[in-house]
């Protein structure tokens, strides 16, 4: 990956296996349903759990005080949905305690 600046915005650039640029997404998703007492916890376990999953980069989990959000940058998941499916996993992982909970592609932005 390449960080360059371009004016005031700061830009990256991956270049694939073949030397080409890679087009990088910037997925931000949201979880309701998650119970008050685990979101602080289930943020971090989140956050360190997608560390096993190098696909991913510049991973961040939060809870807010209503929802966990997710960001992640990647080069393949142009709607997010692939994104989805792992962040269940990781929920289901991370959360011991289950809940009824719905996942929300807030954005996903080309980088």
């Amino acid at each position: 990956m390449t960080v360059f600046s371009k004016g005031n915005r700061v830009c990256t650039l991956s270049i694939g296996r073949n030397g080409s640029a890679v087009r990088m997404y910037r997925i931000v998703l949201a979880c309701k349903g998650v119970p008050a007492d685990a979101g602080t916890a289930g943020a971090h376990d989140i956050t360190e759990e997608f560390t096993h999953r190098p696909w991913h980069e510049n991973v961040s989990c939060a809870w807010d005080g209503s929802q966990l959000i997710l960001q992640v940058d990647n080069d393949f998941d142009s709607n997010g949905i692939a994104l989805v499916d792992e962040f269940s996993d990781a929920i289901s992982a991370c959360i011991k305690e289950g809940f009824d909970g719905d996942i929300e592609v807030l954005s996903v932005t080309v980088l």
